[in-house]
């Protein structure tokens, strides 16, 4: 018997009943450097999930809950250029292990699956490159997290310019009004333009390539898609590496 959208009645397509069934009850990430479209990616899955009935638990990371949106506020909202990177790495924990405790942990007790946008992946590669050993961070997030950790991650990869470009930026205007590659509020949706400009150029291409050797390390699946084309091209590439993945 095919499964059926309870919004148009109409029988799902084979490749939306696979991507539910590989998906179902699992807790996937959807990351990758500015620019790279994980959150719209991530939306785009949403919706397909819900189309079929599954029960689908969106969140981000940092923030998430109440606590946690206290700490992305003070990841956000502040001039982080004289932060250790130590104090920002835990930062990031804190509200991640709020965020497992209280939406992550309990949503897939009850069987549902969770997508989150950005999770250690990001710590990995944006404090890596900002100098913080990647293998401390894998250390530090197994106390963060404990067993919750993705059944699936996904890295969105696109050239660093290009990135840049879809979220207005200019190259030549990276790193400017900074004093050094500290502070995160780069990472966020709705950043104010000084902290939009906090990291340079290169700073986001070492970024980028951390990105694309988190694989070799991280302790769960992580894969790895062009980003590149359009919107909907882009997502037939994602559902057919889930598929592939998890299938």
């Amino acid at each position: 018997m095919s499964l059926h959208s309870p919004m148009t009645g109409a029988a799902l397509s084979k490749t939306e009943s696979q991507l539910a069934k590989a998906m179902q009850g699992k807790f996937i990430v959807f990351d990758g450097p500015d620019g790279a479209g994980k959150s719209t990616q991530r939306e785009a899955c949403d919706k397909a999930l819900r189309s079929g009935g599954t029960e689908v638990v969106s969140c981000r990371d940092p923030g998430g809950t109440t606590i946690g949106d206290r700490i992305r506020s003070v990841l956000l909202d502040f001039d982080l250029s004289t932060m250790d990177v130590t104090c920002e790495t835990l930062l990031f924990m804190a509200s991640r292990a709020q965020l497992v405790h209280e939406i992550i942990a309990p949503a897939l007790r009850e069987g549902k699956t969770v997508l989150c946008d950005r999770f250690i992946t990001s710590t990995c590669a944006y404090q890596g490159a900002a100098g913080f050993d990647p293998e401390r961070v894998i250390e530090l997030a197994r106390f963060a997290v404990g067993d919750h950790w993705p059944d699936l991650t996904i890295i969105f990869d696109v050239d660093t310019e290009e990135g840049f470009d879809r979220i207005g930026r200019k190259p030549h205007h990276a790193g400017k009004n900074r004093q050094k590659d500290a502070g995160t509020a780069n990472l966020f949706e709705g950043s104010q333009p000084d902290a939009m400009e906090a990291r340079s150029l290169d700073f986001h291409r070492r970024v980028r390539n951390m990105f694309l050797e988190v694989h070799n390390y991280y302790p769960t699946p992580v894969i790895t898609v062009d980003a590149r084309g359009s919107v909907d091209e882009i997502h037939q590439r994602t559902v057919e590496a889930i598929i592939h993945a998890l299938g």
